[in-house]
C-alpha cells in the first residue's frame, strides 16, 4: 500500500472539519474577546446565561445587509427574554463603514470588529458570509448557517432554547 499524498491527506483533513462543524451537536462556543464599536468587550464566557446569536457579516456582503432587518426583528422580538445578538463585522470591513451601517440602521444589538481577524479564526476559521451561530444558555453551538437562515425556524429554535432552564 502506498503512503498517502499531501493532497489526500488534506481532503480528509478538510472533509473531517467539515463534518466536525456541520452538525455543530453540542460544542463549547470557542473563547473569544468581542471589542464592540463603543470600544467595550465582550466575551463568550459574557453570554452565558442567554441564548445568543452570533452573526458574522460584512457590509460589502449583500445576503448580510438583506437579513440585518430580520435580525433586528428577531433580537426586538426575543430581547425581553433573555436573548442577545452580537453581529461581527468581517476583518476586511472597513471601520469606518462598520460605524455608519450600524448608525443609520440603528441596530439595536451588539455590533463588534474583527479587526485581526482572530474572531473568525476562532469560530472555524470563518470567511463566507454571512455565518450565524446560535448558542444555548451553556454557551454551546447548537445550530450554524451559512447563508441566511430560515427565521421561522430560526425564530422556533429560539423559542425552544429559551425555555430550556
Amino acid at each position: 500500500m502506498k503512503a498517502p499524498t499531501f493532497k489526500t491527506l488534506s481532503v480528509a483533513l478538510a472533509l473531517a472539519t467539515t463534518l466536525a462543524l456541520a452538525g455543530c451537536g453540542k460544542d463549547s462556543a470557542p473563547e473569544s474577546t468581542f471589542v464592540l464599536l463603543d470600544g467595550s468587550q465582550q466575551t463568550t464566557q459574557n453570554l452565558k446565561g442567554k441564548v445568543t446569536l452570533v452573526n458574522f457579516w460584512a457590509t460589502s456582503c449583500t445576503t448580510c445587509v438583506a437579513e440585518m432587518p430580520q435580525i433586528v426583528a428577531t433580537y426586538d422580538k426575543f430581547k425581553a427574554k433573555g436573548y442577545e445578538t452580537v453581529a461581527v463585522a468581517m476583518q476586511y470591513d472597513p471601520p469606518s463603514y462598520v460605524v455608519n451601517f450600524a448608525e443609520t440602521r440603528k441596530l439595536p444589538f451588539k455590533v463588534a470588529i474583527d479587526n485581526t481577524g482572530e474572531v473568525a479564526r476562532a469560530w472555524g476559521d470563518i470567511k463566507l458570509t454571512p455565518t450565524t451561530f446560535v448558542l444555548n444558555k451553556q454557551g454551546e453551538i447548537v445550530k450554524r448557517y451559512v447563508g441566511a437562515p430560515n427565521f421561522d425556524e430560526l425564530h422556533k429554535l429560539i423559542e425552544k432554547l429559551l425555555a430550556e432552564a
